[in-house]
């Protein structure tokens, strides 16, 4: 009984001491509780909030990352594109016809009605396109609807449209004037078949093809000398719908368009097929 009670004593106190230590350990973990860092995550946006629980004063939140974009939508659409560009038409017209019918005036012909390259421009406003994933985002549809303006500025500044008949003559008054353009502006819906190689990259590489189709709804012929301009609104015998071959050129951030119309921009009277080249400001 001796022996025992000392044992006693000593296992008491052993436990004792330990039981002290576990009491010392246990009051970081509850401080820590009460500063726990916690992380919420939102697409690629981190929210952490971190800091004192019982203290609001002494909490802090940091965002790092940012939303991601689904870029394997199966519908993506774009708004407001534009294309710059320039417009120039390919001219297979026999003018001695077309003098014939009346429909040129004399001393007109295919040196005179040449346009000046880098003054004929075309500017297309699409007020939206979507493409649409047909095989894995790979393949897909394009399609939209916009505004295609185009401006033929004309070498020879003289040449003139007359309307009521519509004949195309050399007005000599107009010599030396500082501009003369004929002006076609359609309401164009644009269909291709896009082909992306890259479809896990935001400005990836691929190209696009297919047809668009535009209806006339304003032209003018337009003329500046000096600081005077004057307008003459007329259709000129401008086919009322236009139907083109169109591609697209994707090689990352930049882009390229083109475009090439089925056939004479002219009823009759001219053979003149007009075509667009240039740049396009878009997200896909």
């Amino acid at each position: 009984m001796k022996r025992i009670l000392p044992a006693i004593v000593a296992a008491f106190i052993t436990m004792s001491a330990f039981s002290q230590d576990s009491t010392k350990q246990k009051a970081p973990d509850s401080a820590r509780h009460h500063k726990t860092a916690d992380t919420i995550r939102i697409g690629g946006m981190i929210i952490i909030k971190s800091g004192d629980k019982t203290d609001s004063s002494k909490r802090h939140i940091s965002i790092s990352g940012r939303p991601q974009r689904n870029k394997n939508a199966n519908v993506q659409t774009n708004w407001l594109i534009v294309d710059l560009g320039f417009a120039n038409y390919s001219d297979n017209t026999n003018y001695s016809n077309a003098a014939a019918s009346g429909f040129t005036g004399a001393g007109v012909g295919e040196e005179q009605l040449n346009l000046r390259t880098g003054k004929s421009v075309n500017v297309n406003l699409w007020l939206f396109m979507q493409k649409m994933n047909i095989t894995k985002h790979v393949l897909n549809l394009k399609y939209g609807l916009g505004l295609e303006l185009n401006n033929y500025r004309f070498d020879d500044e003289q040449v003139q449209f007359q309307k009521n008949p519509t004949q195309v003559v050399l007005n000599k008054d107009w010599k030396g004037i500082a501009k003369n353009k004929l002006a076609a502006d359609y309401v164009t819906v644009p269909i291709m078949l896009n082909v992306n190689f890259t479809p896990g990259r935001r400005k990836g590489f691929g190209l696009s093809g297919g047809v668009s189709g535009g209806y006339l709804y304003s032209s003018r012929q337009k003329t500046k000398d000096g600081g005077d301009n004057d307008k003459v609104h007329d259709d000129f015998n401008l086919r009322k719908w236009k139907l083109s071959y169109i591609g697209e050129l994707s090689l990352g951030p930049v882009k390229l368009y083109g475009s090439y119309a089925m056939k004479s921009m002219f009823e009759k009277g001219l053979d003149q097929t007009p075509y667009n080249v240039g740049i396009r400001l878009s997200r896909f």
